[in-house]
């Protein structure tokens, strides 16, 4: 086993090594990212491709031999905190992946061997007065260059072989909104496209496309309300510190050009209006287009459709996971879209028109149902001031999270963590806070508790993705909160809290393998080829708004468990 251990803390400035002469690549242009799936050497996008399947047709791993999974090398970042949360990528035999910080490294894909890496001068006070940072969730590829955001609001783009700044574009005032970048961008065509946060604070979360050579912005679409029709919805000027945002990546139909986001909460986060929001509280209507899915157009930022998975959301059950499964069914094209309250909507890719909607969780009451025809909202409920008289469900952290779920053209399953929890609840008045800076806007005291059902857990499901058919469920005693992966080797790749990488059978559940890694996972997971074999890697790093919850709900390993290491962990197969 080959280590590379680069601990490179503590440089201030911009930080560029130059260590070995990387492999020879093609270029990452258009048409090699519209035909990623049928790459499957490479993993070139956040989610392997623009369809989001989050797989890897390679089978030198499979079910059969998976038993000799060995770890092949190991990259430490350093200055981990927070732990890892990225998606890393992989081109022509090179492994690109982010740290905290914004920091990025190119690594040899069959050594580890660095290449380059980058460390962004950062501001670090104002870094420092951020919640959801310092932790980058990923990058993207294209036009010879590897996109990074940071969060002090920057979107910074770097030479694949050298790693150097090709350009570096400030898109967000965050000493003013207090937000930034943390989720990956996504590459279409000559564009660069990313979200910022923006959820809880007062600001109204823009997304915006930015010119891949140059690094000048083409245009911006605010989630809130980003249209005059939008406007209307936010009563007493409320979008002016609307929330929002589209703070993870999305994906891209080439066949109609049309970019699918998804969308963050309004702000106050909880609402005090109760039933009455539409004329009432401090945010009256339905709060376009927030906690919803939007299809733009990538080339102006124009919004062609849209639908509102949670109109008025108020219970932070936001839609800006950024997982948008295409899959061609009867004759009919469709997307498959996780929301944050448990339930998955299935689209028309054409119009967004819904053509069914499944529970995944099973303690749900914020709703009694969503109407699998229409999507419209079953017995909602809604919360009043002061304390709940019984806990909402599930908590705040979601029935799903914004970890990526993996769907198998093979197998026709689509592999997704689900978590069951949920929270006592206090709702509280809040006032907006714009100056000197933007502050959280989140309107309640909570506590995560267990569901009525049982302890506290999470489950990964094997599914139909458009019927919701379940084939086989694996219970974890604490949700996973990394993403999955599934490949052609019959296999799903489960890499959990308490640290270990798990491999399961992909038509029956059996669990076939396990490593520990030595600390909890929250980032992602792929697959690749370098030299001729498959790889699989997943960064190990626990920490994030999430993981902070455990240790109160679940007690040990995560009382003592560092929010400050982190490493890649690679495997191969041992050779025989």
């Amino acid at each position: 086993m080959v280590i590379s251990a680069k601990y490179l803390a503590g440089r201030a400035a911009l930080a560029l090594a130059a260590v070995v002469v990387a492999p020879p690549a093609s270029a990452i242009d258009p048409a090699r990212l519209q035909a990623a799936e049928q790459t499957p050497n490479d993993w070139l996008t956040y989610h392997g491709g623009y369809k989001s399947h989050h797989y890897s047709a390679l089978d030198q791993i499979n079910a059969s031999n998976v038993k000799n999974l060995a770890v092949a090398w190991i990259h430490m970042p350093g200055r981990s905190t927070r732990g890892l949360q990225s998606m890393p990528l992989a081109a022509d035999g090179v492994l690109y992946y982010s740290g905290s910080y914004s920091r990025v490294y190119a690594l040899d894909g069959a050594t580890g061997k660095p290449i380059w890496s980058y460390f962004p001068e950062l501001d670090e006070e104002l870094v420092a007065m951020q919640t959801h940072s310092p932790y980058n969730r990923g990058v993207a590829l294209g036009d010879g260059k590897l996109f990074v955001g940071t969060v002090d609001g920057r979107l910074i783009a770097l030479d694949m072989k050298t790693g150097k700044p090709a350009w570096d574009t400030k898109l967000v005032d965050s000493k003013k909104l207090t937000v930034g970048f943390t989720g990956a961008p996504l590459v279409v065509k000559d564009t660069v496209i990313i979200g910022s946060q923006g959820g809880e604070w007062t600001s109204r979360g823009p997304i915006f496309g930015v010119d891949v050579k140059t690094g000048n912005k083409k245009w911006e679409f605010f989630t809130v309300a980003g249209t005059e029709e939008a406007k209307a919805t936010w009563g007493n000027e409320s979008w002016r510190t609307g929330g929002g945002g589209g703070w993870m990546p999305g994906g891209y139909d080439p066949e109609t050009n049309t970019v699918w986001w998804g969308t963050a909460n309004p702000a106050p986060l909880y609402d005090w209006s109760g039933a009455d929001w539409q004329k009432s509280g401090p945010r009256p209507g339905t709060n376009l287009y927030t906690t919803s899915v939007i299809a733009l157009d990538p080339d102006t930022g124009k919004l062609k459709f849209h639908h509102q998975e949670l109109p008025h959301d108020a219970w932070d059950f936001d839609s800006a996971v950024g997982e948008f499964l295409m899959i061609d069914r009867d004759g009919r094209k469709l997307v498959v879209h996780p929301n944050k309250g448990g339930f998955i909507f299935v689209y028309d890719r054409a119009n967004a028109k819904v053509q069914n909607v499944w529970r995944i969780a099973k303690n749900i009451n914020f709703v009694k149902d969503i109407d699998p025809k229409t999507g419209e909202l079953i017995g909602r409920r809604d919360l009043s001031l002061g304390a709940a008289s019984s806990p909402l469900c599930p908590a705040i952290a979601g029935g799903v999270s914004w970890n990526s779920g993996s769907y198998s053209p093979k197998t026709g399953l689509w592999y997704k963590i689900a978590q069951e929890w949920c929270q006592d609840i206090e709702v509280v008045k809040t006032t907006p806070i714009t100056e000197p800076m933007s502050q959280l806007n989140i309107g309640a005291n909570f506590k995560l508790v267990a569901p009525p059902d049982g302890p506290a857990r999470g489950h990964l499901d094997a599914r139909d993705p458009v019927t919701g058919e379940k084939k086989w469920e694996v219970t974890f005693s604490e949700p996973p909160l990394a993403s999955v992966l599934a490949t052609g080797g019959n296999l799903v790749f489960v890499p959990d809290a308490r640290g270990v990488l798990r491999a399961y059978n992909a038509e029956t559940g059996q669990e076939l393998w396990s490593h520990n890694n030595g600390v909890g996972h929250n980032g992602g997971i792929i697959s690749y080829s370098a030299g001729g074999k498959q790889y699989i890697a997943v960064p190990a790093g626990w920490g994030g708004m999430v993981a902070d919850e455990f240790p109160a709900l679940f007690g040990e390993p995560y009382k003592s468990m560092p929010k400050d290491a982190g490493a890649l962990v690679v495997f191969t197969l041992k050779q025989q």
